[in-house]
């Protein structure tokens, strides 16, 4: 057996390391990384009898997460830790796969409760005045290595093979539902109904509230490529006879949905290997992408902020592969800094956005 050294990992990580360089390296402090590593014990844990020495929990763990957040080669990653590259392959189809079996997803990617989702709401009327949101839907492309004999089937608009994601965001950049198996030629109202979320959407907590006499029930916004349901609205489609008042109702949504776009970026940059087409078979990849997007919770639950050199380098090596969805502007309209009233209002001076909204649904 080939002596192979482990020197970055036991001398300089373990005793060198400061929490801005465990970020750089895994996207997480060492408080942090200590406790996925926990959570983790009855996914990667090493077996009881083995012929030789184990790799410990930590390091199968910080490998992983290294593989995840740079993107790197198998050999590379080997290389940096001192082992095999098909011990690296193994770790991760480990993690991926256990992750997304076990119950260690459910506990970072899980529907809200009727409790979790008024504070939802809540939280999404105090920043864009319209009441009785829970999520914002919104899809982005994962590249993918495509089977030989199917490429077409998984290109996408761009030309390029991809999965879609669809994912349901809450005001804290987090995602209580994700579906990723459909290829990227499926537009995104395919892509909806056929997910567990349009099967199961009645199950969705609804508590309504009374507004002008008339209950109004949670609901999610989505662009227009969605359909409009009851648990699901949409802009205005542009045209000449578009009014004023319905075009502030799509400026309040769009502003709103922007919180999903910050999610993508938030998720893509801190977890590089959704930015190139992966190394890894395409049956794999949607364990790939669910694993992601649970330790993307995890360190939103945990306060593990995004640098944004980390945004800056993804963006940029998005240009080689133009990704859908990955950086979002904001838009031209902006918070006031200056409230005259209980409502915050846009720079742009809109109408308070609970007049538009059931203006436009008919109910003022």
């Amino acid at each position: 057996m080939r002596v192979r050294s482990k020197d970055w990992w036991e001398r300089v990580v373990l005793k060198e390391f400061e929490d801005e360089e465990w970020k750089d390296n895994f996207r997480m402090t060492r408080r942090s990384f200590n406790k996925l590593c926990g959570m983790m014990e009855g996914v990667l844990k090493p077996e009881v009898v083995t012929v030789r020495a184990p790799v410990p929990l930590e390091m199968r763990v910080a490998i992983v997460l290294y593989k995840l957040a740079s993107c790197a080669q198998y050999r590379l990653v080997a290389n940096q830790f001192g082992v095999h590259k098909t011990t690296v392959k193994k770790f991760v189809y480990i993690f991926c796969k256990g992750m997304v079996s076990s119950p260690v997803i459910h506990n970072f990617i899980k529907v809200p409760t009727t409790k979790e989702a008024i504070g939802i709401a809540r939280r999404f009327e105090q920043k864009f005045n319209i009441p009785q949101i829970i999520g914002c839907i919104d899809g982005t492309h994962i590249p993918v290595l495509p089977p030989s004999d199917g490429y077409q089937e998984f290109a996408n608009c761009e030309g390029w093979p991809s999965y879609v994601l669809q994912a349901v965001v809450d005001d804290m950049y987090r995602f209580w539902n994700i579906n990723c198996k459909m290829p990227g030629w499926t537009y995104d109202d395919n892509v909806l109904r056929q997910s567990t979320l349009f099967n199961q959407a009645h199950l969705l907590p609804k508590e309504p509230r009374e507004i002008n006499g008339v209950p109004i029930n949670h609901f999610l916004l989505g662009d227009p490529a969605y359909p409009l349901m009851d648990w699901l609205i949409k802009g205005y489609a542009h045209s000449p006879n578009i009014t004023p008042e319905q075009e502030s109702f799509n400026a309040y949504l769009s502003s709103a949905r922007t919180t999903a776009e910050t999610a993508f970026e938030r998720l893509k940059s801190r977890w590089r290997v959704l930015l190139k087409r992966s190394d890894c078979h395409f049956t794999f990849t949607p364990h790939v992408v669910g694993a992601c997007c649970a330790l993307h919770n995890f360190c939103e639950n945990e306060k593990e902020s995004v640098n944004p050199i980390w945004t800056e380098e993804a963006a940029a090596l998005a240009l080689d592969l133009p990704q859908p969805g990955l950086v979002q502007h904001l838009g031209q309209c902006t918070w006031s800094e200056d409230q005259s009233g209980p409502d915050r209002l846009f720079e742009c001076k809109l109408p308070p956005a609970p007049v538009i909204l059931f203006r436009c649904l008919g109910i003022l």
